[in-house]
């Protein structure tokens, strides 16, 4: 029995409802005496070097980590999900996982808003849940999932079974806590540790936010205070008590970035000297913050241009900056997304069969030109071997498929007309 245990009560429905707030750190609240996020804070704390407390809340307030995290929750919630028969690489857009990861997960949410929630907190929280619901499907007589419901990951704990299954309990705002079994719980994790719960990047990037954040706090504090730091004011004997007094009422009077370039009018032989090395040129506060973006960058993936910092040309780079974004970035997720979706939401006989999968085209597509020369060539164009029908090219492109072509059209390479099931020449 642990020292915990003393302090809990006989039944999960009489455990303790009302949240536990931390104090001094109001932003961290936990549902039990046990929870995770109570222990970790009591361990860890949420205390960075700067002196600065760094949650998820406050990282986001930093422009290049917001930036970074949106980039990736919005690219994934954006792109199409589809899911593949893996034996002839077929769309399955009458299964039901299709319209509940394409369109529709729940009674209030767009496919767009869960799969961009669920990525944002499995990036900034480590892991992110939904729960599985299921009814019965009259026409086949067996279960199909319905919708998949977010939670909070601060509520859900996962725990490894005696049986080395994993299961979830889960502890709402309202109401009794609940065990959750491995099929209700959709859990999409990154990076592991211990193979149950994710790393969260800010967690990871504590530090680097916190200095990001001390070093916006320091700009303001220099534009609020419309004073040039490092200066002082140099009097030659004593100053009297009502010049000082009037010197205090002129300074406050040119506080705040508004009033810069107002004059000062100083008595006595007054006058500006330097105090200390510590001017904003002087350590350097534009550099230091481009560093702090450097990392924020390493930590989550997103390559520094797109988090708007690089002073070069992009020009003909933006391609090559996309194609390192997907690979980087995205890739782990969309295989994250992949296996996770494919362990809890397909039954056992799908398995293998079938394959939930992104399409990834979008954010890989070239300039017009690029695209025309390269579907040329899938049709066979220069001669070359045709390996994509006609209707397949349309639909890349999202255009609607055509019944019957013009006769007048030919293949590429001067054959027959497009009807001729033939690669190439396949009907529009």
């Amino acid at each position: 029995m642990g020292i915990l245990d003393f302090f809990r009560t006989s039944s999960p429905s009489e455990q303790v409802q009302a949240p536990i707030v931390a104090s001094g750190s109001p932003e961290v609240m936990a549902y039990s005496l046990d929870d995770p996020a109570l222990i970790e804070f009591l361990r860890y704390g949420e205390e960075a070097i700067t002196g600065q407390t760094v949650n998820v809340e406050r990282a986001l307030r930093n422009p290049s980590m917001f930036r970074a995290v949106s980039l990736i929750s919005n690219a994934i919630g954006m792109l199409p999900t589809h899911v593949i028969d893996t034996t002839n690489k077929e769309k399955l857009p009458e299964h039901p996982l299709f319209r509940i990861l394409h369109r529709k997960p729940n009674g209030w949410q767009s496919a767009f808003d869960f799969k961009s929630l669920m990525q944002l907190r499995a990036l900034t929280k480590g892991d992110a849940y939904a729960r599985i619901i299921r009814s019965l499907d009259v026409r086949t007589g067996r279960q199909r999932i319905t919708q998949l419901v977010p939670m909070d990951p601060d509520q859900v704990t996962p725990i490894m079974n005696a049986d080395w299954t994993v299961s979830y309990d889960y502890q709402p705002k309202h109401g009794a806590r609940q065990h959750l079994r491995p099929d209700e719980v959709f859990h999409l994790r990154g990076l592991s540790m211990d193979g149950l719960r994710g790393i969260s990047l800010v967690k990871q990037a504590r530090d680097a936010v916190a200095v990001a954040l001390a070093a916006e706090l320091a700009a303001g504090r220099l534009f609020k205070n419309g004073v040039i730091g490092g200066t002082g004011l140099k009097h030659p004997t004593k100053m009297s008590d009502d010049a000082h007094r009037r010197l205090k009422e002129s300074l406050a009077e040119h506080e705040g970035a508004e009033n810069a370039g107002k004059t000062l009018i100083f008595e006595e032989g007054l006058d500006w000297a330097k105090a200390g090395t510590s001017s904003a040129r002087d350590i350097q506060l534009v550099e230091l913050r481009k560093l702090q973006v450097e990392e924020i960058a390493r930590i989550t993936g997103v390559p520094r241009p797109l988090l708007m910092v690089d002073e070069t040309s992009w020009g003909s780079g933006i391609e090559a900056l996309g194609q390192f974004f997907v690979a980087y970035a995205l890739n782990p997720w969309f295989e994250a997304w992949q296996q996770a979706a494919e362990r809890s939401l397909l039954t056992e006989e799908e398995q293998g069969s079938i394959a939930v999968k992104f399409n990834a085209g979008a954010l890989l597509r070239g300039s017009l030109k690029d695209q025309a020369d390269y579907l040329a060539k899938a049709l066979g164009a220069g001669g070359h071997q045709p390996w994509m029908w006609a209707d397949e090219a349309r639909d890349t492109m999202d255009m609607p498929k055509r019944d019957t072509p013009p006769n007048t059209m030919m293949g590429h390479n001067g054959g027959p007309a497009l009807d001729d099931k033939e690669p190439g020449n396949a009907s529009a």
